[in-house]
C-alpha cells in the first residue's frame, strides 16, 4: 500500500463506504457559527466513546451507521453516514435510476435528523469515477439540500496514475468541474519519521487554496494524528503545526487521520489506542482543538486574501506581495496568510514554522497599524499583542486583528 493511502474503513469490509464532495449545496457545509474537526474513522454507536470524542474537541463525529444519529446528537457532534445507499456502487457504471431509488430511501430515514452532515460516497477516487460520483452526489443536493456528498482526495504526491490526470492541478480541476464540490477535502501526511516535512505538504495547500479560491469553495484538510507507515508519533508542535498552518492558508475544516488506532501493520499512538485507552497524543489533539474552537467565531468571518512564507521560502509557494499586512516578522521560519472579515476589518495568522523552538513574533507592518490585538486562542476574545503574547510555542499561531 503506497505511503499516502488511507486503509479502508472496517465498515467497506461490510460494504459500508462513503465520499467527499462532490456537488453538495453551500447552504449548511458553510456554517459560520460551526468549525468542522472530524476523526476519520468508523464511529461505534456507544456513548461514552462518542462524549469522549467531543471532550477531546472533535465535532464531528466522523462515519456512522444510521443508527448511530441520536448518540451522536445527544454527544452533541455532527456525523457523515455512510451506507452502502450512497456509497456500495461500481463507481465506474453507476445505474442512476437505482441510485435515485436507493438515496431516497437513505434520505427518508436520516435526512431530517439534527446531527447529519453528509453522506460518505467514496474516499481517494481516480478521475474517472467522478461522473460516476457526480450522479449520486446530484441525487443527494437534490433530495438532502445542504448535505455534504463526502468525497475525499488524493494528496498531490499522489502519481498519475492514481490521479486518472496528468497532473494534481488538472485532478482538481475536474473533480470541481464534474462533481460541481462545495467543498474540496483532501488528505496530506508529511510528518515523516526521520523528522523531516515532506516538501508537497505546502505545495498541496497552495493548489486547494488556489482551486478553492477560483471557484468560491472551502477546503478541509486531513492531517496526521497516528504513526504508521515511515510517518512519525505526532508530537504536541506536529499537532499545533498541522492546525495552524491549514488556517493561516483559509482552510474551513479539519480532519485527523486517525482517532482510533488501527489494530494492524505499524499503526501506534493515534488519540485512542488498540486497547481503547488515551494515550498522550489524545491530550496533544485536544489542547488544538479547543483552541480552534475557541478562534472558530472569528475564523468563520474571514477570507482568506493572501499567503505567503519569510526566510526559506517552500518550493511553490512565496514572500510576502506587494500588498502584503507585513513584510517581516522579526526572523525567519515563519509563514503569514492575511484576510478581510465581513465587517471589512484586517486579520492577520502567523505561524511559527519551527518544531522545536519557540520565536518571538515582532511583525514589521506595511502601513503603520492604529493598533494590534490577538485573538485569545483561550478564551477567544481580543486583547493587546504585546508582552508575553509575542512568543510562540513551536509549530503555533497567532490570530492578529489590525486596524488601521
Amino acid at each position: 500500500m503506497p505511503p499516502h493511502m488511507k486503509p479502508l474503513l472496517p465498515s467497506v469490509c461490510l460494504g459500508l463506504l462513503v465520499a467527499t464532495c462532490c456537488g453538495a449545496s453551500a447552504q449548511g457545509l458553510t456554517d459560520t457559527n460551526f468549525f468542522p474537526i472530524m476523526a476519520w474513522n468508523w464511529t461505534p454507536k456507544d456513548p461514552a466513546v462518542l462524549q469522549k470524542m467531543k471532550d477531546c474537541g472533535l465535532t464531528v463525529a466522523g462515519f456512522v451507521s444510521p443508527e448511530t444519529l441520536d448518540a451522536c446528537q445527544a454527544a452533541g457532534l455532527k456525523a457523515i453516514v455512510s451506507d452502502t445507499r450512497t456509497s456500495g456502487y461500481d463507481w465506474g457504471n453507476v445505474d442512476e435510476a437505482k441510485a435515485r431509488q436507493n438515496v431516497a430511501s437513505l434520505v427518508g430515514e436520516v435526512g431530517q435528523h439534527p446531527a447529519l452532515y453528509g453522506y460518505y460516497l467514496r474516499d481517494e477516487p481516480n478521475a474517472a469515477l467522478f461522473p460516476g460520483l457526480a450522479k449520486v452526489a446530484k441525487l443527494i443536493r437534490e433530495l438532502s439540500p445542504g448535505k455534504w456528498p463526502y468525497i475525499n482526495l488524493f494528496p498531490d504526491y499522489a502519481d498519475a496514475g492514481q490521479l486518472g490526470t496528468s497532473d494534481y492541478a488538472e485532478h482538481l480541476e475536474r473533480f470541481i468541474a464534474v462533481c460541481g464540490p462545495a467543498i474540496i477535502s483532501y488528505d496530506n501526511y508529511s510528518l515523516m519519521d526521520d523528522g523531516s516535512l515532506r516538501a508537497n505538504y505546502w505545495s498541496n495547500l497552495e493548489a486547494v487554496r488556489a482551486a478553492s479560491r477560483k471557484h468560491g469553495l472551502v477546503f478541509w484538510n486531513i492531517v496526521l494524528s497516528s504513526a504508521h507507515f515511515n510517518y512519525r508519533e505526532v508530537g504536541a508542535a506536529d499537532f499545533r503545526f498541522q492546525a495552524y498552518t491549514t488556517l493561516a492558508y483559509g482552510g474551513r475544516g479539519l480532519s485527523y487521520f486517525t482517532y482510533f488506532t488501527p489494530s494492524h501493520g505499524n499503526y501506534r499512538m493515534g488519540p485512542i489506542d488498540q486497547f481503547g485507552n488515551q494515550t498522550p497524543t489524545w491530550y496533544f489533539m485536544q489542547h488544538v482543538n479547543l483552541q480552534i474552537q475557541k478562534l472558530a467565531p472569528t475564523l468563520l468571518h474571514l477570507t482568506s486574501d493572501a499567503v505567503y512564507h519569510f526566510g526559506s521560502v517552500p518550493s511553490g509557494t512565496s514572500g510576502p506581495p506587494t500588498n502584503s499586512l507585513v513584510t517581516g516578522v522579526g526572523g525567519d521560519n515563519f509563514m503569514a496568510g492575511d484576510f478581510t472579515h465581513r465587517d471589512g476589518t484586517r486579520y492577520l495568522m502567523i505561524v511559527n514554522k519551527d518544531l522545536s523552538k519557540s520565536r518571538v513574533c515582532s511583525p514589521s507592518f506595511r502601513q503603520a497599524p492604529r493598533r494590534v490585538q490577538h485573538v485569545s486562542a483561550y478564551t477567544g476574545g481580543l486583547t493587546s499583542f504585546e508582552g508575553e503574547d509575542v512568543w510562540l510555542a513551536p509549530g503555533a499561531g497567532v490570530l492578529l486583528k489590525v486596524e488601521q
